[in-house]
């Protein structure tokens, strides 16, 4: 199905009580990828146009980073050996794929008893349910990168800090978005710069071992109307530099923006991406958008994976 034939937020079917609508037949029953079907070939090759200086940029964090882990995530064991007299090797113990910088899979949140992405109802503890992060490489995760710096102007405007749980709503996303002059297309990989990873960092041992015992930040508002114009603006996918892309503590009545556009709109969310250095560079240069890859974990069936991204202006 091309963008233009995509139908409205308003006209997608809701899910039996429930407000959240869901694209399970917009790309076919079977799909298993949901937005990133929007990073075509030609989207690739238009945003490779984009670059300038040759100038690349990681988005990962450090694997252990944060430290200790989050939401019940352990730390894992960087374990190095021998393998002989002359030749060194190492493995992990103990790795979470989702411990840093990472990729949801379309498998990561169910809808309640709705299911899955598509309506699938097995869960991954039981069996593969097709939705693993391995469709992500098969695939490829290639576009145009969008820097969206809500810390840069929300920070300037007062009364704003990463750690707190501060939701941000869909007037002040665009707010942004028009300040910065940036018009969002189909199949962008839109990057959400809430200021985390800087505020996280300037945290000291101790300040993050009692984080990661109530981790909250601040992050997007999971009400309908984000959900709305996530869907109007058809991203490739969602980065964002906070643990949860969502506000955390959430609001109970605005429910879970997880369900909201991973499970029912099928939108592929990366969390804990770094960002500081991209927007010093993309606002240096007077430009937010360049040439975004990733190479996703090719773990099949996994439920996430290590972000593996880059920026290149």
């Amino acid at each position: 199905m091309s963008d233009v034939n995509l139908p409205r937020y308003d006209e997608l079917p809701l899910l039996a009580g429930t407000d959240i609508r869901h694209a399970w037949d917009v790309f076919g029953r079977d799909d298993v990828l949901g937005s990133v079907n929007l990073l075509t070939d030609e989207r690739a090759a238009a945003a490779a146009q984009l670059v300038r200086t040759g100038r690349r940029i990681s988005l990962d964090l450090p694997l252990d980073v944060p430290d200790p882990p989050l939401f019940g995530r352990q730390a894992h064991d960087h374990v190095v050996f021998a393998l002989n007299r002359n030749e060194m090797d190492d493995r992990l113990d103990g790795f979470h794929p989702q411990r840093s910088t990472q990729w949801d899979g379309l498998n990561h949140v169910r809808c309640r008893e709705h299911g899955y992405w598509g309506g699938r109802q097995q869960d991954p503890t039981d069996g593969p349910n097709e939705l693993g992060v391995h469709n992500l490489v098969a695939h490829g995760i290639a576009g145009r990168g969008v820097l969206v710096d809500l810390a840069g102007s929300l920070e300037a405007a007062g009364d704003y800090h990463a750690l707190d749980p501060h939701p941000i709503t869909v007037e002040q996303l665009q707010a942004v978005i028009d300040e910065q002059g940036v018009q969002l297309q189909p199949g962008d990989i839109v990057c959400l710069r809430t200021g985390w990873t800087e505020a996280y960092r300037r945290l000291d041992q101790s300040g993050r071992a009692a984080y990661a015992a109530d981790p909250h930040h601040a992050g997007l508002r999971a009400y309908e109307d984000m959900a709305r114009f996530l869907w109007e603006t058809h991203p490739g996918a969602l980065c964002v530099d906070n643990p949860a892309v969502e506000v955390v503590p959430g609001n109970p009545e605005d429910g879970s923006l997880h369900r909201r556009v991973l499970a029912a709109q099928g939108l592929t969310l990366g969390e804990m991406f770094d960002f500081d250095t991209l927007s010093t560079e993309c606002r240096a240069e007077g430009r937010w958008s360049f040439l975004f890859v990733a190479s996703p974990l090719n773990l099949t069936h996994g439920l996430g994976s290590p972000g593996n991204a880059m920026a290149i202006l």
